[in-house]
């Protein structure tokens, strides 16, 4: 039960302090300068207490933004080494803004107002992008109160992502792919590396980061175990792609496991962005990246009759969501199929 008691200081001043005692718990208390304020901190806090809410409160009052990030960014570096640095760079965005704040101050407003910066400021980002922002944010909360318990409520719980375009198409077509391969040819690893990604629709991450015992030619498979979702993801070789990795088995250098080790450091990933760069202005391609190949692959399987559930399984996503920017494709291939069938059938009417 809540008690006030009023207190007068020697200047005259008057203030109440409030004592909230519940049977085993222990005496919270607290002073106002006005009593109802004080009698509303009692009845609140008698409420919590007896609820379970009271000390979670009390723990989100403890600690700053700043100390979760910390904290947060630690048990993403042990749990996933690759999603540390670009969650520590989202991160680093929101510690600028929030970092001083007690845990028990933010809510939905201060992050949407926060957010807007994010849209508006200086350095405009695009929708896409700041819920990139939001979901780093997010996860460190979720991580604070499931498992730290220094936060009660979720404060993002009730804010919606913003709006995205529809998911980027860009893939090559026969001349393109012609001079991006022809563009290649001076570097053994880089055309390696580009049939693979054409072939297999596997991510640029995915495929630079292989290691030989990653590859089973009697199986004629790759595997993949270090993957976006967390999944292995078994890969098929076929024809070209087959070849060139036989090709490139048999001149491999045996200081290092590595398909694609660095030229100066065998025990190193290569860092193919300069050679790949030069490959895509030799070839004259426009707004193509690299990841555009993991499209193209996409595309030519929809083009060549795979169904979207298809598809989705050999580039590895868990629903069909991602893959329904293919669909007019596959469509377009099951519509001349129909129509070749019918004038085969109909060929006398």
């Amino acid at each position: 039960m809540a008690m006030i008691e009023t207190r007068t200081t020697t200047d005259g001043n008057t203030s109440f302090r409030v004592k909230v005692r519940v049977r085993g718990f222990p005496t919270q208390t607290a002073t106002f300068a006005r009593k109802t304020d004080a009698k509303e901190w009692g009845k609140q806090t008698e409420i919590a207490i007896k609820e379970g809410k009271y000390f979670k409160t009390v723990e989100a009052k403890k600690h700053t933004f700043k100390e979760l990030v910390n904290r947060y960014l630690a048990y993403v570096e042990l749990r996933n080494p690759r999603r540390h640095p670009w969650v520590k760079q989202y991160l680093g965005w929101w510690t600028e803004h929030l970092g001083d704040y007690a845990l028990s101050e933010i809510g939905k407003t201060l992050i949407i107002e926060k957010r807007d910066k994010l849209l508006t400021g200086e350095k405009k980002r695009t929708n896409a992008t700041v819920n990139r922002y939001m979901t780093a944010l997010s996860h460190a909360f979720t991580i604070a109160i499931n498992e730290w318990e220094w936060v009660q409520d979720h404060p993002m719980k009730k804010i919606s992502k913003l709006p995205e375009p529809r998911g980027r198409i860009r893939f090559l077509d026969d001349d393109e792919r012609q001079s991006l391969l022809e563009a290649c040819q001076n570097n053994e690893a880089l055309y390696l590396l580009v049939v693979l990604a054409l072939s297999t629709g596997a991510r640029h991450g995915e495929l630079i980061s292989l290691r030989w015992k990653d590859i089973d030619l009697k199986r004629q498979v790759i595997t993949l175990h270090d993957t976006k979702n967390k999944e292995r993801r078994v890969l098929p070789l076929a024809h070209h792609a087959l070849e060139l990795i036989k090709k490139h088995q048999a001149a491999r250098d045996k200081a290092t496991d590595l398909l694609f080790p660095a030229p100066r450091n065998p025990q190193e990933v290569w860092s193919s962005r300069a050679v790949w760069d030069d490959a895509v202005e030799k070839a004259e391609l426009n707004d193509f990246r690299f990841h555009d190949l993991r499209h193209s692959a996409a595309s030519y399987l929809a083009m060549n009759g795979a169904s979207l559930a298809e598809i989705a399984e050999v580039l590895g996503h868990k629903t069909l969501a991602m893959v329904k920017r293919y669909a007019h494709l596959s469509e377009a291939h099951t519509a001349s199929v129909v129509e070749k069938m019918n004038k085969k059938i109909f060929k006398g009417a």
